[in-house]
């Protein structure tokens, strides 16, 4: 018989992110420029 993936599971674990990924994640969304030419879209990291 077909197993339902539909169904959520009753425990949730709670992830809490280390400092390090937070402060890695947040530069580089900073760093980030998405530039936007006509019907092109162009993403620079720029350190």
């Amino acid at each position: 018989m077909a197993k339902l993936y539909s169904r959520r599971k009753k425990s949730k674990k709670e992830i809490k992110p280390n400092k390090e990924i937070v402060s890695f994640i947040l530069s580089y969304s900073k760093a980030l420029n998405i530039v936007k030419v006509n019907n092109f879209t162009f993403e620079n990291v720029v350190n």
